[in-house]
């Protein structure tokens, strides 16, 4: 393999398994914040234990996720100069804000809501925490302005030197290539959070619990079932909504094969001079997945939450195999959104920042055998810290909720109050 293939692979690999932190992570805290404030709002103890148990995955996802977002910016440093070089003015702005977004402010306010518990009063400790999903999607927003002028370079002038200068704030951030495409990301988070909210659920209401338990779980089951529909329908809808978009200006990626894929080729190298801009063929099998598994999600969702209406789902035995389904549902929404992640970035070869660098000129001037190298030890790194990322959250689903919401952080008692409240629906 050559210097640029490695250098794809591990960067590939990386931001996989990162972006599959952050999926989480960006649609577990909406939940966990939606959740809280029916706690505050009801003052039903349920909905409190709820937020806590929901909010430590929240945050074991966040922790882990921050060290391979790490990874990736060694990655960035170290393995495409060419494209820090020419275009690392422009889409390192936005980068550099999202960095202060998610490890400083929305680790702060994480940290301040983890440990507010018991301490804080409820209003001041909800708002903590809906300032933490703001960030979260705050930090989402500046990534895909940055990954928005790769797909379509605007607000910028080449200098004497050769080096992109940003020329125009205002035209990143009204990119026709950004805001379609973030709304469809941040839908798609906010299905896999629901996914995992309903399947985890689901799972636990098939075991032995105490009736508490039951109720907590119950609710759960139903609330990530909803979000889950919701945020597949805007999800699929915001999908197609991009495909005229990218007709026009990255046609390669919609050209399929055949004569229509020729023509669009000739056309290229019209435009852009000699060379092979066909895209793989597995950018066209990673699309069809992506809206295969989009509407067989929404239609099964719609038929979990009919199952919802007087508990059916949870009461009767020939509704077992939804449940079961729902469990093994957790991962889709998220390899679902790794092909889109695929199409959006593959299909964009061979260009780093579209029709401006070449992916082949960004790389940095290394030997084959040191990319092998870095490949090697930034994989297993990445590697680890996925499976330990795993491995602890379900450790924690596996875990008895708390008995009181008011407690502080670190005196959770694994008991369970009951409340006459939280036998209400």
């Amino acid at each position: 393999m050559s210097a640029l293939e490695y250098a794809r692979m591990q960067f590939g690999l990386t931001a996989s398994l990162h972006f599959t932190f952050v999926m989480v992570t960006l649609g577990l805290v909406v939940l966990v914040a939606v959740m809280q404030t029916r706690f505050v709002v009801t003052g039903q103890d349920v909905y409190g234990r709820m937020a806590r148990f929901w909010g430590r995955l929240y945050a074991i996802n966040y922790a882990v996720g921050i060290a391979t977002g790490l990874v990736m910016e060694f990655e960035i440093g170290l393995n495409w100069s060419g494209l820090s070089r020419l275009a690392g003015d422009v889409f390192g702005a936005p980068l550099a804000l999202e960095t202060l977004v998610a490890f400083v402010l929305e680790s702060t306010l994480l940290g301040m809501w983890i440990f507010g518990w018991g301490w804080l009063g409820k209003r001041l400790h909800l708002a903590l925490i809906w300032a933490t999903a703001a960030t979260a999607l705050l930090s989402a927003f500046w990534v895909m302005v940055s990954n928005a002028f790769l797909q379509r370079p605007v607000g910028y002038a080449i200098d004497a030197g050769g080096t992109a200068r940003l020329t125009g704030f205002g035209a990143l951030l009204t990119n026709s290539a950004l805001w379609f495409a973030l709304v469809h990301a941040v839908a798609a988070t906010i299905v896999a959070g629901g996914v995992l909210v309903a399947g985890v659920s689901a799972w636990r209401l098939r075991r032995s619990l105490t009736r508490p338990d039951h109720e907590l779980f119950r609710r759960s089951l139903r609330l990530g079932i909803r979000v889950g529909l919701i945020g597949t329908f805007f999800t699929i809808g915001f999908g197609y909504a991009q495909f005229g978009w990218i007709g026009s200006s990255q046609p390669m990626k919609m050209a399929g094969g055949g004569e229509r894929a020729l023509e669009r080729q000739a056309e290229m190298v019209q435009r852009f001079g000699p060379g092979n801009y066909l895209v793989s063929d597995n950018v066209g099998a990673a699309l069809g997945f992506m809206v295969m598994v989009a509407n067989l999600l929404f239609l099964i969702l719609v038929v979990a939450q009919v199952l919802t209406y007087r508990d059916v789902l949870i009461r009767k035995r020939w509704a077992r195999p939804v449940s079961w389904l729902l469990t093994a549902l957790i991962p889709i929404p998220v390899l679902a959104a790794l092909a889109g992640w695929f199409v959006r970035e593959e299909g964009r070869q061979p260009w780093a920042v579209y029709g401006l660098l070449r992916t082949a000129d960004a790389v940095s001037p290394m030997s084959a055998g040191a990319l092998r190298l870095s490949t090697f030890l930034f994989s297993a790194l990445v590697i680890a810290l996925a499976l330990a990322d795993w491995w602890l959250l379900a450790r924690a689903a596996a875990r008895k909720p708390g008995g009181d919401p008011d407690a502080a952080f670190g005196q959770e008692d694994d008991g369970v109050r009951i409340d006459r409240q939280e036998v209400t629906v």
